[in-house]
């Protein structure tokens, strides 16, 4: 099973630890053994005085040098102390279980959690964007905590349970084979049952799992958009939707807790109609003297050992399925494979005669995963190092499709993606994320301080760079004017800050990586018409040849670009400079005139 792979994978760096707590099991359970024959002898053998001593090796030769029986009557504290110095080994033991298990699987959980994170990042954009994030929130944490909980204590608890029910089979077998085949004729049947039992329930763990995961999905949803809930007063319709999912929720781990709850029972009325069976046998063995009572209690304790250890396996069953349920839904994470690969190293030079091309797009068309057609068809253009590009169509007419594919998120179904004169394919990851910035049109900042935040642009840059790129983006004066500057706190999402504020801070993040292509993504859309010919002039102004991609709706942002791009359905219907393009495309115009003013748009 692919569930019970990916746990032994993840113990075998904690083996030591697991073999101590086995090591503290088996002193543990020798000593949970050792103590009924103690009482076992101070009854019969000593109190009762109905047959010799049996106290082995040169513990019984020293004892009889003492005087044997006749002093231990005179002397009971010895056995008394005898038991309560067992008691102590097994709670020394007992801790040093608990915590050898507990340090193994911390560390075993922290692994699991870094190692899905580390994986999650390597996982393609398109994952990111089909997956519920609350769900893949779900299997980091409360999966993974399930996992830890059961290898903290269960795996040793299952194997200590299992050795117990061997070892007190051996005992009673060595004590009378009638009264234990007597006691233990309704076990193979109880085993049958629970494997039974184990196989259905995972599956209901699993589906309570999933249920749980969708839950999630919908808290989360609710909680970040919790502004566009108010704004459309919709708290009612949120909570509907919410108290759906938990019902759902609840109805499923209501049917597994019913199912669950059927273990214990069975097996306490089968062990101790077992019991029942043991003391009536015994009583007979102990009339016709067959058997002294110390034996009989001996046999009662370890068949309520039995017991005990039989309940303890009934519940471990189902946390046994629910671990595995857990595993599976981590593991399933773990066998996605990435989306895409990149070289470990740029290799070569660019053409000489492509030395001056920043983007080349040569008849290229993207199909995306499960998707009945294409979002963008035979799309062909040259950006030059240096020039502003304009993007502009419909809603759906494939803008962010097309910017997509210059930093690879997407690679394209057809045709050739090149990046500053050589195919995209052929950078490493760091290398092309780093020669192309993207601004998202939501502007998404984390928690710290502003300027943690500009450094994710280059973590070695210095206050100058942060200010100069703050000033590009036309965020200096707001920055400047708060108490702390570059270290005033920023929560988390930014939501302390407008969301003009926020989308110039992520503009300046992405200058300060001084990359050779910039891509805004509407990321100008919460800014007045005043700061976004500002911040294009800016831009215009920056030294070198950066090449600048804008994504908008606005035709008035994109009027001064060297070159404009108009889609339509996935397809380029226009590319040339404003003053072309209300001439010869049709598209294009009817975007300007719809909003200007008849008499400015002839302009």
């Amino acid at each position: 099973m692919r569930q019970l792979k990916l746990i032994r994978e993840f113990m075998k760096g904690n083996l030591f630890r697991y073999l101590g707590s086995i090591l503290a099991v088996i002193v543990t359970v020798t000593v949970g053994f050792v103590s009924p024959l103690v009482l076992e002898e101070t009854i019969d053998g000593v109190i009762g005085q109905k047959r010799p001593l049996h106290i082995p090796g040169a513990l019984g030769a020293w004892v009889e040098q003492l005087g044997g029986r006749d002093f231990l009557i005179h002397h009971l504290w010895i056995m008394a102390l005898a038991i309560l110095a067992l008691n102590l080994i097994s709670c020394l033991f007992g801790y040093l279980r608990g915590r050898w298990s507990a340090e193994a699987s911390e560390s075993i959980a922290e692994n699991m959690r870094n190692r899905l994170y580390r994986h999650l990042q390597t996982l393609s954009y398109d994952y990111h964007v089909k997956a519920e994030t609350g769900d893949l929130i779900q299997r980091c944490t409360s999966d993974v905590e399930t996992i830890r909980r059961f290898l903290s204590s269960q795996v040793v608890e299952l194997f200590r349970s299992v050795l117990m029910l061997v070892i007190a089979l051996v005992i009673m077998l060595s004590m009378n084979v009638k009264m234990t085949l007597v006691s233990m004729i309704l076990v193979p049947p109880l085993f049958a049952f629970a494997w039974l039992f184990f196989s259905w329930v995972r599956r209901w763990f699993k589906e309570s799992d999933e249920a749980e995961g969708r839950m999630s999905a919908v808290l989360q949803e609710n909680l970040t958009g919790v502004r566009v809930v108010r704004a459309f007063d919709k708290e009612q319709s949120e909570i509907d939707r919410f108290e759906s999912a938990n019902d759902l929720l609840t109805r499923m781990q209501l049917h597994v807790g019913h199912i669950s709850s059927l273990m214990s029972p069975l097996t306490y009325v089968i062990i101790n109609l077992a019991i029942v069976a043991l003391l009536y046998v015994g009583s007979i063995e102990i009339n016709v003297g067959g058997m002294a009572s110390g034996d009989v209690i001996a046999l009662v304790n370890y068949m309520n050992q039995i017991l005990v250890e039989l309940v303890k396996l009934a519940n471990l069953i189902v946390q046994v399925s629910k671990a595995l349920a857990c595993a599976g839904r981590v593991q399933a994470v773990l066998d996605t494979e990435p989306g895409m690969e990149f070289p470990a190293a740029l290799k070569g030079e660019a053409p000489a005669d492509k030395a001056g091309d920043a983007v080349r797009f040569d008849h290229v068309s993207l199909t995306y995963a499960g998707a009945g057609a294409p979002s963008l068809t035979d799309i062909s253009f040259t950006a030059k190092r240096g020039q502003t590009i304009g993007v502009i169509g419909g809603t759906g007419s494939g803008k962010s499709s097309l910017i997509n594919l210059i930093p690879r998120f997407y690679d394209a179904t057809e045709g050739t993606v090149e990046i500053l004169g050589r195919p995209a394919q052929e950078y490493p990851r760091a290398a092309l994320r780093g020669s192309v910035a993207v601004v998202m049109q939501k502007a998404q900042l984390f928690g710290g301080t502003i300027r943690s935040n500009l450094l994710w642009g280059n973590k070695n840059a210095a206050d100058a760079d942060l200010w100069a790129a703050l000033e590009t983006a036309q965020a200096a004066d707001f920055v400047r004017a708060k108490p702390l500057g570059l270290d005033e706190p920023v929560e988390q999402g930014g939501r302390n800050l407008s969301g003009g504020q926020k989308q110039r801070l992520t503009i300046a993040r992405a200058l300060v990586g001084k990359p050779e292509i910039l891509i805004l993504d509407d990321s100008a859309s919460a800014l007045d018409y005043a700061t976004d010919a500002a911040l294009r002039k800016a831009l215009a102004a920056l030294p070198g040849d950066l090449t600048v991609f804008i994504v908008s709706q606005r035709a008035a942002s994109l009027q001064h670009a060297d070159q404009i791009i108009v889609l339509d359905d996935g397809r380029m219907v226009g590319l040339g400079r404003h003053a072309d393009l209300l001439k010869t495309c049709p598209v294009y115009e009817e975007i300007y005139a719809s909003q200007f003013k008849k008499g400015d748009a002839q302009k």
